[in-house]
């Protein structure tokens, strides 16, 4: 019986530091047999404390991934690219013609105001959302 090779997912926004960090996580932690999975943004703006934090909550530890900038090879190695803001979302270049564009418009819950409490409560509304899209994403995939 042979092995099928895993679906090579990239997850873009703008400065990897939250929505696409927390996206690698989810997909890695729910889909690791059948998914390579990276995350990049178009900037790096380094790993968001309260992201890492809203993870591991749910048992997913994302403080080991890096903050990236998206490389030609990223793109190349990609089956499936999905942005997960509106900014990366324009500014994806253009992807190779097998490569599939999914486009997530997630809240950015680094743009939160309020109490400490209102603001960990949009983290975990963002990593809810996440989760729900990848194993959406994951069904949809076979």
């Amino acid at each position: 019986m042979s092995k099928i090779d895993p679906v090579n997912v990239l997850f873009l926004c703008t400065g990897n530091s939250c929505r696409s960090q927390m996206a690698e996580g989810c997909l890695r932690a729910i889909g690791a047999e059948r998914f390579t999975v990276q995350s990049a943004g178009i900037e790096a703006h380094g790993k968001n404390t309260r992201a890492v934090a809203a993870m591991k909550e749910v048992g997913v530890d994302i403080s080991g991934q890096e903050s990236k900038i998206l490389s030609d090879a990223m793109l190349e190695q990609a089956d499936t690219v999905v942005t997960v803001c509106g900014h990366a979302d324009e500014q994806c270049p253009v992807l190779p013609p097998d490569t599939k564009k999914v486009h997530w418009p997630l809240s950015d819950p680094a743009k939160a105001t309020g109490t400490d409490e209102e603001i960990v409560l949009a983290f975990r509304s963002t990593r809810d959302e996440v989760e729900r899209r990848v194993r959406g994403f994951i069904n949809d995939c076979g």
